[in-house]
């Protein structure tokens, strides 16, 4: 796996790289530094009456994504990130200084995307969601992921965002009965 996650890093490198992808993708990609772009999200959601439900959503599933992404998993995984392995590799952003699996913008992204969007009218929750894609993405083409810390981010973040969708509803539930 760990060739294929390579090659599928080196492909995107010699083939889809250039120079106005180059600035899109390291722009998209920060959106997700330290989760920014979510927690803004959230506080903006979290001021409006209509919005608050989604705001404490997106909330609880940057937390959970938090302890299970970063603290968690990257830790107990310790995996090297693809530039300091994969030889040719490079990562046109900064070094990051934690372990590579699972993506944590990836997770981060999916999670509060996932969370809020039955919250939230569809042409955002879409919007949403896209962006999260657009994030998980973009973490293959600057190379600081492999393709399966990616889908290992993706993975727990919808999980996360469900978990967060199904508790939500049963304490709802719990309150009216």
């Amino acid at each position: 796996m760990f060739y294929m996650d390579g090659q599928i890093l080196l492909f995107i490198q010699e083939h889809l790289r250039n120079a106005v992808c180059d600035v899109f993708f390291k722009n998209i990609t920060h959106l997700g530094d330290a989760g920014i772009f979510w927690i803004l999200l959230t506080v903006v959601l979290l001021c409006f009456r209509q919005t608050r439900k989604a705001g404490i959503y997106s909330a609880c599933a940057l937390v959970l994504s938090l302890i299970v992404n970063n603290i968690i998993l990257k830790n107990l995984v310790g995996r090297i990130r693809p530039y300091e392995l994969v030889e040719g590799l490079q990562c046109i952003v900064g070094p990051a200084h934690d372990a590579s699996f699972p993506s944590g913008h990836t997770g981060a992204s999916f999670a509060s995307s996932v969370a809020i969007y039955r919250q939230i009218p569809k042409k955002f929750a879409v919007f949403f969601i896209v962006l999260a894609s657009l994030i998980a993405l973009s973490r293959l083409y600057v190379g600081i992921h492999y393709p399966t810390d990616v889908l290992g981010g993706l993975v727990t973040g919808i999980g996360i965002g469900l978990f967060v969708n199904v508790v939500g509803e049963r304490v709802r539930v719990m309150k009216q009965a």
